[in-house]
């Protein structure tokens, strides 16, 4: 942007030094490179020519941690019984119906889908490289682009967590389906991340796809190829119990104890899901300084467990959020999921203050994928949040001034109103102004792998 945007926000979620409080008649001045010149509280009414925005003003979500082609199994996968496991076959014939182009499709009406509940920025964990049978496209990042291209037009930021996956399991060759997914030995994933280019809008990342899919003695590898960029790591971890025991019999140790052997934890590392953890587990997550990622509604829905969320983040893990599997898109839901699946547990409340959440799901979630210029609603930082109403159905009747508590416990994904990325106005009174009718765009993309 080359031109000063002022948006006048009726009410605000600001940071302040006793904590983040909501601030009123908000005046938010974007500047060159779509970043906040200033930010003034207390301006009184919204002056001419600012833009008004109705409403609880939050700085926008980071969903650190997707997977697009899951989208396209909502509510096929949830008739009769099963585990992760027999979900994860249903998965395997979605990737295979995934070329560059059906994938840009589908990518663009998910990413489209966030931006409508107020996420301005993903995690895209991407492991779907290759054509069916492992065979290369011409171009070898073919997939990984269409990704990239998607986030731009659904006007959202990417961090491209492009993802090292060689094995069925511990010593097993990739399965039919999973060639796709490999390149053969990390130093060739190595190479051929290292061609992929980043943008604007658009950073790129490393991720271990898990334990069982990297063998022992290539995730240094993976992990130097971050460190050397200064990337994040991500890593899917102790998702399942048959992952630990797995590890256990393969090397002896957890899963968690494996990736500090081989360097994998740090504080540009974020484990994933992290639901079965030991008491070593924990401590040696806490002091490498590693993010978890949580992802609450995929969890539940996967049947995975709850995981000690709450204890991490006492012991001093940063905590961010995902959608996973996208059962549902809805970062408010996420945030939430945390303290009632608390409650469920311990049978106590109170577990988490709206605030704590909040800051998962924006500073520190965005902070995770890489982009520590984003997730707070300050001078410096990127331009890039959310409006929800506060006269829904769902939000209506409390006091503007609980706004966290209002965000956290009250709205969800359909209240959002308003979204801006870099300064621009990419969704408008409930409308995304990118991608035209983003419900029927869905569609079309998942009826054409069918």
């Amino acid at each position: 942007m080359s031109a000063v945007v002022t948006y006048w926000a009726e009410h605000a979620w600001l940071p302040h030094a006793d904590g983040p409080a909501v601030a009123h008649d908000v005046l938010i001045a974007v500047g060159p490179g779509g970043r906040i010149a200033e930010v003034t509280p207390g301006s009184g009414p919204c002056p001419a020519g600012a833009v008004r925005l109705a409403g609880l003003t939050l700085p926008g979500h980071a969903n650190a941690h997707s997977h697009a082609f899951h989208r396209a199994l909502r509510s096929t996968v949830q008739v009769g019984s099963g585990t992760f496991w027999t979900w994860r076959d249903t998965m395997y014939k979605v990737a295979a119906a995934l070329d560059p182009d059906t994938y840009l499709a589908l990518a663009t009406a998910v990413y489209a889908e966030m931006a409508l509940a107020g996420i301005t920025a993903v995690g895209e964990f991407h492991y779907l490289h290759h054509a069916p049978g492992g065979v290369r496209y011409d171009h070898p990042n073919a997939m990984g682009e269409a990704l990239i291209e998607a986030a731009a037009r659904a006007g959202i930021r990417i961090t491209l967590l492009d993802t090292c996956y060689l094995s069925a399991g511990f010593g097993a060759e990739p399965t039919r389906h999973q060639l796709r997914f490999s390149d053969g030995d990390a130093d060739a994933w190595a190479a051929r991340a290292s061609s992929l280019a980043g943008a604007d809008h658009a950073r790129i990342g490393a991720a271990v796809h898990s334990v069982r899919a990297v063998p022992a003695d290539q995730l240094g590898t993976v992990a130097q190829w971050a460190a050397t960029r200064r990337a994040p790591l991500h890593v899917h971890l102790s998702e399942q119990t048959a992952e630990n025991d797995a590890c256990l019999a393969a090397h002896g140790v957890t899963p968690t104890r494996l990736l500090a052997d081989h360097g994998v934890l740090g504080p540009r590392t974020s484990a994933v899901h992290a639901t079965h953890l030991t008491d070593e587990d924990v401590r040696l997550l806490s002091q490498s300084g590693t993010a978890v990622c949580m992802c609450p509604t995929t969890e539940r829905d996967l049947a995975d467990g709850i995981g000690p969320a709450r204890r991490l983040a006492d012991e001093g893990c940063p905590i961010t959020l995902g959608s996973d599997s996208h059962a549902v898109i809805d970062p408010f839901e996420e945030a939430r999921a945390l303290e009632l699946d608390e409650r469920l547990r311990s049978r106590t409340r109170g577990h988490w203050t709206a605030n704590a959440l909040l800051r998962a799901g924006t500073e520190d979630g965005h902070a995770s994928l890489g982009w520590d210029e984003a997730g707070r609603l300050e001078a410096g930082f990127l331009a890039d949040f959310c409006v929800i109403a506060l006269d829904s159905v769902r939000t209506a009747g409390a006091p503007p001034m609980l706004g966290a508590e209002i965000a956290v416990f009250a709205a969800s994904a359909a209240d959002v109103r308003h979204v801006v990325v870099g300064g621009r106005h990419i969704v408008k009174d409930g409308v995304h102004q990118l991608v035209p009718e983003p419900a029927r765009a869905m569609a079309a993309a998942v009826d054409a792998l069918r």
